[in-house]
């Protein structure tokens, strides 16, 4: 190659080489506004999880906690006072002024009273009565239900603790009326060393409270047996008095409303008449 044409190539106009140039910045003004929408994009994501999770976090605290509805009756009655004077008089005559109260650590939920009587009448022996009264009141738990729904339990319980009893006899049982929202007496013939008894069982229950009334009676030493439907008779009157002294123990029959456990709850229609009461175990299915 001459020199002419070297010099004329060293010399060839710069505007030849702006199109690259050119070509190359216009690339990388692209590239930026594309950086930043894909930024922009991320940004708004991690944006809108945080906002879910807020969310969601307020909605659980949001939450109520679980209520129970409130028990009606809030307390028992001296499960001693339960029966009056002539009544104690009419079921056990020789017992004495007052009855022997259980052991509880917890009067307010379980409380227990019971009287003997023992008619001597010399060589003609004698007549013996054994009463015993058993409350069991149940509070409402949010864990384990409503205390009207426990009673129940426990009511059914007792009824069938009674109607097995080991060695019984001639078991019966049948509806008591009038007596709490539901009552049922079972009764029998128990045989002992110390003679015949004739065993009276009222299970009632009114609301969130149980009660459960153990009556029974023999001659001894050549006493006549007592007649099963007259110690019947005797003992639902005495269960009808224990469960109506519940409900006047309650004022008006319900217990006030406790914004811990829920609404407050009024007592049925046969509530606010009677109440009722139970003890864990019937004393007198070990003792007469």
């Amino acid at each position: 190659m001459s020199e002419g044409t070297m010099q004329r190539t060293a010399q060839r106009d710069p505007s030849e080489q702006r199109p690259r140039r050119l070509s190359r910045a216009l690339v990388g003004v692209a590239a930026v506004p594309a950086m930043l929408i894909v930024a922009g994009c991320s940004s708004d994501s991690g944006s809108d999880e945080a906002g879910k999770d807020s969310a969601a976090s307020a909605s659980a605290s949001a939450s109520p906690s679980p209520t129970v509805q409130a028990a009606a009756y809030d307390r028992l009655p001296d499960s001693c006072d339960v029966l009056s004077k002539g009544t104690l008089g009419d079921l056990v005559p020789k017992s004495g002024k007052s009855g022997k109260e259980g052991a509880s650590d917890d009067t307010a939920t379980r409380a227990s009273c019971s009287w003997s009587s023992l008619d001597n009448n010399g060589v003609d022996g004698s007549q013996f009565r054994w009463l015993n009264v058993s409350l069991l009141r149940f509070e409402s738990d949010v864990t384990r239900g409503e205390g009207d729904k426990l009673a129940q339990e426990y009511y059914a319980k007792q009824v069938s603790e009674a109607q097995g009893v080991d060695g019984a006899k001639n078991v019966k049982s049948q509806p008591v009326t009038g007596t709490g929202d539901e009552a049922t007496l079972v009764r029998y013939d128990l045989k002992k060393k110390e003679g015949a008894f004739k065993q009276q069982t009222i299970v009632a229950r009114v609301e969130n409270v149980v009660v459960t009334l153990d009556y029974n009676g023999a001659g001894l030493a050549g006493e006549k047996t007592p007649s099963a439907d007259t110690l019947t008779k005797l003992a639902q009157k005495a269960a009808k008095e224990a469960v109506a002294a519940v409900a006047e123990a309650n004022g008006s029959g319900a217990a006030e409303a406790d914004p811990s456990k829920g609404t407050e709850k009024s007592p049925s229609a046969s509530a606010s008449k009677s109440a009722s009461k139970s003890a864990s175990k019937s004393p007198s299915k070990s003792a007469a």
